[in-house]
């Protein structure tokens, strides 16, 4: 990965991560930059809890990308453990040179660590370019996704 690092994201790190949460159409209209409250509040369940995963890539002490790894057993597929991968997110002047490769190859990396037998993810039916770029790491848009804001 070269001057790139993929680490544990800090307190310290929300308002790059938010920013970036924020950074699109879609992100635009549920992220709040201005008010870091409840992102600190989701920061310390994620931490408490073994199972989920959120990460920084930082490039010369600078926060350049994220996502958020979720390990879950389960009784299907014979007992298997799966992962989801959620808040993919590349800063905007990184994007286009491999970074969010970089992150999904650490993700799919960390599940055969935690011994996971499959990795999945749901993308937004507007964000195309996401779907070209997972179907080219290899992801196959075998379901459908349904979704119930409570």
């Amino acid at each position: 990965m070269g001057d790139l690092e993929i680490r544990a994201a800090a307190a310290d790190d929300l308002a790059a991560i938010v920013d970036m949460l924020a950074d699109d159409p879609l992100g635009a209209q549920r992220e709040s930059p201005d008010d870091l409250t409840p992102y600190r509040a989701a920061l310390d369940r994620l931490s408490a809890d073994p199972n989920q995963h959120l990460v920084v890539a930082v490039r010369e002490g600078r926060v350049v990308g994220t996502l958020q790894l979720t390990v879950i057993p389960g009784l299907s597929r014979r007992g298997s453990t799966r992962s989801i991968i959620e808040g993919v997110r590349v800063h905007a002047d990184e994007r286009g040179n491999g970074l969010g490769a970089q992150l999904i190859e650490w993700a799919i990396d960390e599940s055969r660590r935690q011994d996971c037998q499959l990795v999945q993810l749901t993308s937004d039916n507007s964000r195309t370019d996401a779907h070209r770029f997972y179907d080219r790491l290899g992801f196959e848009a075998s379901h459908t996704g349904f979704k119930l804001p409570l």
